[in-house]
């Protein structure tokens, strides 16, 4: 499916759609297994903008899993064949990871609403595309990650606020405690 690859990145490291869209080639680092989340791009009145990520915590390095970065080479591999075909040349460092075929933005709202199509015509819950955030925070949690590591992969500015919003997921631990 034409999201396979920002759904997989979504997926794999929690980040938000605007982060993602943001993307851009010098914040990739595939040999290295990691990506640095540095912008974010907003849908305005005024039109696409790009900004600080949501909180000061937001600018952040986030490890990729061995899949992801499959995917995501996969991904690359498709953009420069489209890009030759076009005439573009070789992508500056600022080049969208994910863009329409000119290069410009992809607008978040537009990617929301794929989603949905996508889940809705392969039978798939419909859920929004923030709940893979979501789903990825609740993965770490049942992978027994701590809680401090959690919450910085997902920018917030504390483990509190990780405890607050995933609280009914964590195991209660009495019986550890006891031991």
């Amino acid at each position: 499916h034409a999201l396979h690859t920002i759904v997989a990145l979504a997926l794999a490291t929690g980040m938000r759609r605007g982060e993602l869209l943001a993307l851009q080639l010098r914040d990739v680092d595939l040999d290295g297994a990691s990506l640095k989340v540095e912008r974010s791009l907003e849908e305005t009145r005024a039109g696409l903008q790009f900004k600080p990520p949501k909180t000061q915590h937001g600018r952040r390095t986030i490890s990729l899993p061995a899949h992801a970065v499959a995917v995501m080479r996969a991904h690359w591999r498709q953009h420069l064949e489209l890009r030759a075909a076009l005439g573009l040349g070789k992508p500056e460092p600022e080049t969208l990871i994910f863009s329409k075929p000119d290069g410009s933005p992809l607008s978040p709202d537009n990617l929301s609403r794929d989603w949905g199509r996508a889940c809705r015509s392969l039978g798939l819950p419909e859920v929004s595309f923030h709940a893979l955030r979501h789903t990825h925070a609740s993965a770490l949690i049942a992978s027994k990650l701590d809680v401090v590591q959690i919450a910085r992969r997902l920018e917030h500015g504390s483990a509190l606020i990780t405890l607050r919003t995933y609280a009914h997921l964590f195991e209660p631990s009495d019986s550890a405690a006891a031991a």
